[in-house]
């Protein structure tokens, strides 16, 4: 055989022997291989696709409306377990982050995955499923958190001790409202039935010019000592005196709180007061809107109810109304305009207990043992838009937007109380409760801002029993006089420019 021969042999035999092992390599792996689908997997018999997994998991994972539980409600609950003491529930909102974060620990979740929104969990775990997440009170409400620590500044004339007793427990900006109001030793009294009805963040400012300061803080030590646990886990005290009248001794905060508690066998520190305050003996003015402004600013949450100590809400009101604003399904809810929520007022006789809900207080008002607030004092003052209107509709379960009202027209002198923010306008610091119209400026500025008034539902306050009258009082009178001059002259023009004018805002 040629040499060209036995070559041409060689080269088909080493062909041969490439095509097979060829053969095999692709036999062996195709056996096996991730790529061969060979149809016998039937994906619509499977009982949970991939997608359907990952819903069941989300929805699973979220709160359904109306079982939303808070931070607040579970350091409550945790104090009321030990000290076994039966304590009302307590506000319900969305559940804060770090009850989430607690559990995910105890659960073994990766802190940084329990950080992240679900959503992106979800994504990145399946792009093939982005389900809706219901929407939670944090998402609702962007809002920087404040601090309780203990601080002392000048505001003005006064010098205020911010946050002196601060509240025990830990809220965040998010997840309650906070019921902002101002005082003196002697309306204390007021503070335990407020709370027991309100039960979430109180924030006050107590005027304590010279000796009174001294019983100040014995009565802030008695309600802590001798009152409900909800004063010492939801009250914050701050204290304010005019620098013309300063306490002869301040005690640090710390100090103060680390002192020995009240005997609670003596009488409330209140109860044989009244007559020996230092502001009477001095005859002083109660700068209310000084103790308005520092109460609201201090406040740790988002949303507050600046209000005066003696209105009573009805209960169940903060976890009502943050669960309408988690939802904002009402169109009311969404329009530009600024706004803020009010909060309809009334009174009732003495012998008669505040109304706990809107179908009790309809009974009273038919009874004639409740009456609007101010009614036989200064009936323009608080009527409310549709306020007939408001006594004729049923109470539901929910809270609702009733009626938009403006400060305009018959209702261009409304003083009305509401929830709001710190982003609105704040009160006027020259007008003291003596000269009476301390509202009324703020209420300018309001129209002129052309806030909505969003007159809420089923939600109310109650004056403490006992319907109010006239009583002339002279002094008042020549306070007043002076007020409206300052007002005319000085205020208003300084209103003016700073936030313009509209047709039909008047003081």
């Amino acid at each position: 055989m040629s040499l060209i021969s036995r070559r041409n042999w060689a080269l088909r035999l080493s062909i041969i022997l490439n095509i097979c092992v060829l053969l095999y390599v692709c036999v062996h792996f195709g056996s096996s291989g991730p790529w061969i689908d060979d149809g016998s997997v039937n994906w619509e018999s499977q009982p949970l696709t991939q997608v359907q997994s990952v819903i069941k998991n989300a929805n699973e994972s979220q709160r359904l409306p109306g079982t939303i539980t808070t931070n607040v409600e579970a350091k409550l609950s945790k104090t009321k377990s030990e000290t076994n003491n039966k304590l009302p529930p307590i506000v319900k909102v969305e559940a804060t982050k770090r009850i989430e974060s607690e559990n995910n620990k105890d659960n073994g979740v990766n802190e940084a995955d329990a950080n992240r929104p679900l959503t992106q969990l979800n994504q990145e775990s399946s792009p093939l499923a982005q389900p809706s997440v219901t929407m939670t009170m944090k998402d609702a409400t962007p809002c920087i958190q404040k601090s309780l620590k203990p601080k002392r500044a000048q505001r003005g004339d006064y010098w205020v001790l911010y946050n002196y007793v601060p509240m025990s427990m830990s809220v965040q900006c998010w997840e309650s409202i906070t019921y902002t109001t101002h005082a003196d030793f002697t309306f204390l009294d007021n503070l335990e039935p407020l709370l027991k009805r309100w039960q979430a963040p109180v924030s006050i400012a107590l005027h304590a010019p010279g000796t009174d300061f001294q019983i100040t803080l014995e009565s802030i030590k008695y309600l802590r000592s001798c009152g409900s646990s909800l004063i010492s886990q939801l009250v914050t005290f701050h204290i304010y005196f005019s620098n013309k009248h300063v306490p002869k001794v301040v005690p640090p905060s710390d100090k103060f709180l680390n002192s020995a508690p009240y005997n609670c066998s003596l009488s409330a520190p209140w109860a044989n007061n009244h007559t020996k305050m230092y502001k009477t003996e001095k005859k002083l003015v109660y700068p209310v809107n000084v103790g308005r402004n520092i109460a609201r600013e201090s406040a740790v949450t988002h949303y507050v109810l600046a209000s005066d100590i003696e209105l009573y809400p009805n209960p169940n009101l903060p976890s009502k109304f943050l669960e309408m604003i988690r939802k904002s399904n009402q169109p009311e809810l969404n329009k530009p305009n600024p706004k803020v929520f009010v909060l309809p007022i009334f009174e009732v006789e003495k012998n008669c207990q505040p109304p706990e809900n809107k179908t009790s207080l309809i009974q009273m008002l038919k009874a004639g043992t409740a009456i609007p607030f101010h009614k036989k004092l200064c009936s323009v003052c608080h009527n409310i838009p549709k306020g007939k209107e408001w006594q004729q509709t049923p109470e539901t379960n929910e809270l609702h937007v009733f009626h938009v009202g403006k400060r305009t027209g018959n209702f261009a002198h409304w003083e009305p109380i509401f929830i709001g923010t710190n982003s609105d306008p704040m009160y006027e610091e020259r007008l003291s409760w003596e000269g009476k119209s301390d509202k009324m400026t703020q209420g300018y500025t309001f129209c002129v801002l052309d806030y909505d008034f969003l007159i809420l539902d089923n939600a109310f306050l109650v004056h403490r029993p006992g319907i109010k009258f006239y009583k002339k009082d002279s002094l008042r009178q020549t306070l007043a006089a002076k007020t409206n001059v300052l007002i005319k002259k000085i205020i208003l023009p300084e209103l003016k420019v700073i936030y313009g004018s509209r047709k039909g805002c008047v003081i």
